[in-house]
């Protein structure tokens, strides 16, 4: 965030503009350098915090204590509120302060903010509760494949005593409880067979022989791929705030009330972000207390739980979305507005899809990130957060590929096809139509997954 200040604010490596506004501006190949290395700094520290802060965070909470137990819950949600302020903040102040002020305070400020969250954060040094490292978690699912592969004519014994496990309480695996033993996917088991070269009084070789939690570990893994699956079609309905929304919101009226300011459509997202600051006070003080009631269950619901609300309600943001754009089409097509920049309709009108998707952001994405943490096994937990942000990556591709095997069908024949650069000649109502319709999918694959999904089971202690 410095460099980047420092790449609009000093002369050298701030590109020189001519006249008043920013149109003029020619960058250097150093200046486009500097740029360019400060973003992907940026895109490496988001890398690095972005797992690894919601697993530490939860890491200080004692899973032996009810309450603190309790208390991790409630973590997730403020957790994500937090993140949600800071973005409300972005996306208002710090966008007008870009716009009005420059983009050297606008930079600035938030590299200030920046010391201060790293000061704030190593203030707390002695106060952490810090879960030790277990090593690097795919160099050990590589051990459990190669040795599983090394043995597999091996038979696995019926009893499952006689799985090699370290004897100790502790795992041999440090920062990590034991893990019992699964009947599934026994094809890993094989990679716990003592073999008569395997010389367990000596220091065992873990690319021939792995202990039961390590091979538990692997299957841990592999049964939260197809629920990180179903992760990505939300994905790819969440990202439509920053792609069709935007372009729908375009050819609305931008103004507010009968004044000369115009609303930007991509500004819209706040009140996404909105609708998370409303929802999670909401569900944590409200909903929980009241779903608790009825389940017994004392977060109220259960992640999957969770998880399957938000899915279903994501769907509704697309369904609204369909309709509006077929209300704003029928204007077009009555009034013969085919060549109008903006119809005279308000772009407040596509608030409802963005608050729905707030709501829906409430339940999965919190209920994603604390579920994908809990049944991660305890060495693996930045790993499994890691590996629940990148359906947020695969959603945007997804989304990409949708748009462009929708353009090629449908512009056959010369036709202008479904999402035309006019908009008021398309049909991108039909494109959310379609997204409702792969998001009931989705949801019915969610909850046949959720059904045969076995959750870990952790014994022995911490190391």
């Amino acid at each position: 965030m410095t460099l980047l200040t420092l790449s609009a604010s000093v002369p050298g490596i701030k590109p020189t503009c001519h006249g008043h506004g920013d149109e003029n501006c020619h960058a250097t190949t150093l200046e486009s350098a500097v740029c360019f290395l400060a973003l992907y700094l940026i895109a490496l520290g988001t890398g690095g915090i972005k797992p690894c802060v919601s697993s530490y965070g939860a890491d200080q909470f004692d899973d032996t204590d009810p309450a603190e137990k309790e208390h991790k819950s409630s973590f997730f949600n403020w957790f994500y509120f937090s993140i949600n302020i800071g973005a409300l903040i972005a996306s208002s102040l710090l966008v007008w302060i870009q716009d009005n002020v420059g983009w050297g305070w606008g930079f600035g400020i938030p590299a200030v903010a920046m010391a201060i969250a790293v000061a704030s954060f190593f203030s707390g040094t002695r106060l952490y509760r810090n879960q030790k490292p277990g090593g690097s978690a795919l160099t050990r699912i590589c051990q459990v494949v190669v040795a599983s592969i090394r043995k597999y004519k091996v038979e696995v014994p019926a009893d499952e005593s006689l799985l090699y496990e370290t004897a100790e309480t502790e795992s041999a695996i440090k920062g990590s409880r034991k893990l019992d033993h699964t009947d599934e996917l026994r094809f890993f088991d094989k990679a716990t067979v003592l073999a008569r070269s395997d010389k367990v009084k000596e220091s065992t070789n873990p690319w021939r022989l792995c202990t039961v939690t390590q091979v538990e570990e692997l299957k841990s893994i592999l049964r939260l791929l197809p629920v990180w699956a179903t992760g990505i079609i939300f994905s790819t309905v969440y990202g439509q705030m920053s792609t069709l929304f935007v372009l729908q919101g375009q050819t609305m009226d931008t103004r507010v009330g009968n004044s000369t300011f115009k609303i930007p459509p991509a500004s819209l997202s706040i009140f996404d972000t909105l609708s998370v600051i409303f929802w999670v006070p909401v569900y944590d003080r409200i909903i929980v207390p009241i779903a608790r009631k009825f389940t017994g269950y004392k977060n109220g619901l259960t992640q999957l739980q969770r998880m399957g609300i938000g899915l279903f309600i994501s769907i509704f943001s697309m369904v609204a979305a369909a309709i509006l754009e077929l209300i704003r089409l029928r204007m077009v097509r009555r009034h013969d507005y085919y060549q109008l920049e903006e119809i005279p309709m308000t772009i407040f009108w596509q608030v409802p899809q963005y608050f729905v998707i707030g709501c829906a952001e409430v339940f999965y994405f919190i209920g994603q990130l604390e579920f994908f943490y809990e049944q991660a096994p305890d060495a693996m937990r930045s790993f499994c957060s890691a590996l629940s942000l990148t359906t947020v990556a695969l959603g945007q591709y997804l989304s990409s590929l949708l748009v462009t095997i929708v353009t090629k069908i449908t512009t056959r024949n010369g036709r202008p096809g479904w999402i035309p650069d006019n908009l008021n000649f398309g049909h991108i109502d039909y494109f959310f139509w379609l997204l409702a319709l792969l998001s009931v999918v989705n949801l019915i694959a969610f909850l046949v997954v959720s059904m045969l999904y076995t959750y870990k089971r952790p014994v022995g202690t911490l190391r």
